[in-house]
């Protein structure tokens, strides 16, 4: 290994390692407004980047007809209690929210030359079609089971991650896709040649962790989460909503997956199960913070990115397992600085 060469993989691993910073915190905010280990966060990666090669293969991406397919069980289910309750006067919002959006977006699909729409459309529709996912599944599969133990509530998050593989395999078949990339532009540093679409991926990520940051400190419903994150039965007493909280925390889950996906998808080439092992590594940096701190997950994100690329170039066939190595002194270490603490009941 010479000094260029160590540039070129430390190149990669910072642009890894910016995708996995964003994973590691959703599944930080994940994990802390609602205690549930979010494994299918992987699928959300996915599910952007092969949504959005379908559109720019001019075809309607199925995905669109999952979101109608929960959409429609979250109407009846929503509907269904507010007829019970007498509240008529939600019917509107829980019918145009959950029934209208996936049925308007899906006719808007069809009518869409999708393959001739500028790229920029194309990303805000796959975006549309996937981040609305991440409500609807809290709606429909962690809401009613919000006060289960922890273990539960992993149980039932890898069902999840399996159903939506499996769903995968079925959308989108078992070839991977890759998109073009945002820019074809070229920077020469020093030795180094840095593509467009790698700082694309560092200046987004960038970005979208400062807006972030923004949402938590200045917006009502981003303190209103950080509340429910540092005392979930303090908020509640507050009058802050825990669904609520559970669905705009699930809906920035998807959010960040989804855009996570669009911006490696010209990059690596995506097969419906490559957000896995994204998503297990982006798991490792969330660890590294102790599912609770956004900084040293982050920062933990970048260590593991570098470590892979590294990892790739000393020993390529052990890489994987390197990287996930690293989570064992981890926890050995918290598990011997930290105090056992009763779950909340």
């Amino acid at each position: 290994m010479d000094f260029q060469i160590a540039l070129l993989l430390g190149q990669d691993g910072i642009t890894n390692g910016a995708i996995y910073a964003l994973l590691a915190l959703a599944l930080v905010l994940v994990f802390a407004v609602t205690r549930v280990i979010f494994i299918p966060q992987g699928e959300f990666v996915a599910y952007g980047a092969l949504t959005l090669a379908m559109l720019q293969g001019g075809a309607i991406p199925a995905t669109v007809w999952l979101l109608v397919i929960m959409g429609a069980l979250a109407a009846v289910i929503d509907g269904s209690a507010a007829l019970r309750a007498g509240q008529t006067k939600k019917l509107t919002g829980v019918l145009g929210w959950n029934l209208a959006y996936p049925l308007a977006l899906a006719g808007l699909l069809a009518v869409l030359p999708l393959k001739d729409l500028p790229m920029l459309a194309q990303v805000l529709l796959a975006l549309a079609v996937v981040v609305p996912m991440g409500p609807l599944m809290y709606r429909l599969v962690f809401q009613p089971i919000a006060a289960a133990p922890v273990l539960i509530l992993l149980i039932v998050s890898v069902a999840v991650h399996v159903a939506m593989v499996g769903l995968g395999l079925l959308f989108f078949g078992a070839e991977g896709q890759r998109t073009p990339p945002f820019s074809d532009a070229r920077f020469e540093v020093g030795p180094l040649l840095v593509s467009g679409q790698t700082i694309w991926v560092i200046l987004a990520s960038i970005a979208l962790i400062v807006a972030l940051y923004l949402f938590f400190e200045r917006t009502i419903y981003g303190k209103a989460l950080r509340a429910t994150a540092i005392n979930r039965v303090g908020a509640q007493l507050m009058g802050i909503s825990p669904s609520l909280a559970g669905k705009l925390t699930f809906l920035l889950a998807a959010f960040i997956g989804a855009l996570s996906g669009v911006l490696i998808a010209p990059i690596t080439t995506i097969y419906y199960d490559t957000g896995f092992l994204i998503g297990l590594k982006g798991f490792v940096a969330a660890i590294i913070g102790g599912l609770g701190s956004y900084p040293i997950a982050a920062v933990g994100a970048v260590l593991v990115g570098l470590l892979e690329a590294f990892s790739s170039f000393w020993a390529s066939a052990y890489k994987e397992v390197i990287v996930f190595t690293l989570i064992i002194p981890v926890l050995l270490w918290r598990s011997l600085t930290s105090h056992h603490m009763e779950e909340e009941e």
